[in-house]
């Protein structure tokens, strides 16, 4: 697998390798299918989340094992999916909003796991080469993929969160084409999250008896 870290092209004077430039094309097709409510979203993103472990394994241990819990929650998700989407009439899942106590818990394990991950980033330099901010991107990655998993419409305002600490942060350190898909995921995730919204609104709405559907 050594090709995927070799050098695919050159893009503004940054040095695009096959992984990175494999993993956010991937990345950006789970995002479309999630928009489109595709049972495909996870096994797309449980592709992405290979290929990057293929390209780590062997040297950024770190980087290696976070793509395991990637593919693990994908998995999860895919379940949740297959499971849940016969119930609304197109055969896809129903979007709805997060109840109050389900985001008080996501918000609340966004923080404590930040927290947990960075120090353990801190502890073991090897696993990260920024822990605060890569603890950020990964734990606001995992809390954004379970609420999609539960088809919570809050999710597409997680990823935005993520954006804005990944979109600088990649262009920072000289990521420059991870920094310009970041750049497409946030209109992919604004455009979604008005599809989403109001999907939800439409399902929530009550039909009365007798009236035309």
């Amino acid at each position: 697998m050594n090709w995927l870290n070799s050098e695919a092209f050159t893009l503004f004077g940054q040095h695009i390798i096959w992984s990175d430039m494999t993993g956010n094309i991937l990345g950006l097709i789970t995002l479309a299918l999630g928009w489109r409510r595709s049972l495909w979203t996870w096994p797309v993103q449980f592709l992405s989340g290979l290929v990057l472990f293929a390209a780590f394994y062997g040297h950024l241990t770190g980087s290696a094992g976070k793509q395991v819990v990637v593919m693990a929650v994908a998995l999860y998700g895919w379940w949740q999916w297959r499971r849940t989407r016969n119930r609304s009439g197109d055969g896809q899942i129903t979007p709805r909003f997060a109840s109050w106590r389900e985001r008080a818990a996501m918000i609340a394990a966004a923080g404590a796991g930040t927290v947990a991950v960075a120090l353990l980033f801190q502890a073991y330099p090897s696993l990260s080469w920024d822990p605060w901010p890569d603890a950020y991107i990964f734990v606001g990655t995992i809390v954004a993929m379970y609420a999609q998993a539960k088809g919570m419409v809050e999710f597409w305002i997680a990823w935005l969160l993520v954006d804005l600490v990944g979109v600088p942060l990649n262009f920072a350190n000289g990521y420059a084409f991870s920094g310009f898909v970041y750049v497409i995921y946030g209109a992919l995730v604004l455009w979604g999250m008005r599809d989403w919204w109001l999907r939800s609104r439409k399902a929530a709405r009550p039909t009365l008896e007798g009236a035309p559907a």
